[in-house]
C-alpha cells in the first residue's frame, strides 16, 4: 500500500510543477499593470522604476519563475501589492475559515445525497424514487445566493433561530462558530447532495443487478445486509471520486455564499485580489488550492484501496 502511495504522489510533482507554471505564466497575461496603483496617483517614474527592480519585473520570465519557485518551496509566497501583508499571513488567517464550511459543507451533502440515493435505488420506479429525483434536480437547479438569501430572512429576521451573517473563529467559540456556518453550509451542502444523490443512485442500480447480490439474497440475507454491506460498499468508488472533487473545489471557496453570508475566505479574497490586480494574492491562493485539489486525488487514491483490496496488489 505504501509503494502505491508514494508512486501516487511521485506523479504528483509533475502535475504540481506544471500548476506552478500555469499559476505563474496566467498572470503575466493579464491586462494592467499592478505597479500603477502601488505607485499612487502621481505616479513618479523613479517610484515605477524602484518598483520594478524590487519585484524584478524586469528579469526574463524564467529567472522570474525559478526565483518565485524557489520562494514558494521555502513557504514566502512573497507580500500583497495592495497592503504590504505576506500572503502565506493571508492564506494562514482565511484558510481555517474555508476548511471549516468546505468540511461542515461536505459533511452535510453526504448525510443528505447518499442515503437518499441509496433508496431511491432500491425502490427504483416508485414515487420515493421520483420524489428524490425531482429534490436533487431541484437542488441543483436552485442558486446558492437565493437559498441563502432566502434562508436568512426565514431562519435569521423571522425565526430568529440563527446569525445572518459573520464568522466566529472556531477556537474562540465553538458552538457560536458553528451556529454562524450552519446555514452557509447548508446552502452548499444542499446543491453538492443533489450532484452525491445522482451518482449513489446511479452506482447503486448498476451493483444491485449484479450476480453476487442475486447470490446474497438467494442465501437468505437480510435486505439491509445485502444493500450496506454488499452493495453500497461496491458502489462506492465513483461516490469517494465525487466527494473529493466536490471537496476540492469547496476548497477553492464559496465566492457567492461566502459574499451573502459576509465569510472572510478563501472565495471573498481571490476575488479581491482579481479586482485589485494584487496578483502576490491570486498566485498563493490558486497555488494552494491546487495543491488541496491534489491532496484530494491521493486522499481517494488511498479511500480506493481501503475500499477494494484488490488495488493493493495490482496485477
Amino acid at each position: 500500500m505504501l509503494k502505491i502511495i508514494a508512486r501516487r504522489v511521485f506523479v504528483a510533482i509533475p502535475t504540481l510543477v506544471l500548476v506552478t507554471l500555469i499559476v505563474f505564466g496566467l498572470q503575466k497575461i493579464l491586462p494592467g499593470d499592478p505597479l500603477l496603483t502601488m505607485a499612487g496617483e502621481e505616479r513618479d517614474p523613479q517610484v515605477l522604476a524602484f518598483l520594478r527592480e524590487k519585484y524584478r519585473l524586469d528579469d526574463p520570465f524564467h529567472v522570474q519563475y525559478l526565483a518565485w519557485l524557489g520562494n514558494v518551496l521555502t513557504g514566502d509566497f512573497g507580500n500583497s501589492l495592495r497592503t504590504g501583508v505576506p500572503v502565506s499571513t493571508l492564506i494562514a488567517q482565511k484558510l481555517p475559515v474555508t476548511l471549516q464550511l468546505a468540511v461542515m459543507a461536505i459533511i452535510m451533502a453526504m448525510l443528505i445525497g447518499i442515503p437518499a440515493g441509496i433508496i431511491a435505488a432500491v425502490r427504483k420506479g416508485t414515487v420515493t424514487d421520483y420524489a428524490a429525483n425531482a429534490v436533487a434536480l431541484s437542488g441543483m437547479s436552485i442558486p446558492n445566493f437565493w437559498l441563502g438569501i432566502i434562508l436568512i430572512m426565514i431562519v435569521s429576521v423571522q425565526w430568529r433561530l440563527l446569525p445572518a451573517s459573520g464568522y466566529v473563529p472556531l477556537t474562540e467559540d465553538p458552538l457560536q462558530s458553528l451556529r454562524t456556518m450552519l446555514m452557509p453550509s447548508f446552502v452548499l451542502g444542499t446543491a453538492l447532495a443533489a450532484y452525491l444523490m445522482r451518482h449513489t443512485r446511479s452506482a447503486m442500480l448498476g451493483v444491485l443487478t449484479s450476480d453476487y447480490i442475486r447470490t446474497a439474497r438467494a442465501k437468505g440475507l437480510l435486505p439491509k445486509t445485502v444493500i450496506l454491506k454488499h452493495a453500497l460498499r461496491n458502489a462506492l468508488m465513483p461516490i469517494v471520486t465525487l466527494s473529493t472533487l466536490l471537496f476540492g473545489e469547496l476548497l477553492a471557496g464559496a465566492v457567492l455564499t461566502e459574499q451573502v453570508f459576509t465569510i472572510p475566505g478563501f472565495g471573498k479574497l481571490i476575488v479581491d485580489a482579481v479586482f485589485t490586480r494584487d496578483y502576490a494574492v491570486v498566485q498563493g491562493v490558486v497555488l494552494c488550492t491546487a495543491v488541496g485539489f491534489i491532496f484530494m486525488n491521493l486522499i481517494a487514491d488511498v479511500l480506493y484501496i481501503l475500499i477494494n483490496p484488490r488495488l493493493r496488489h495490482p496485477q
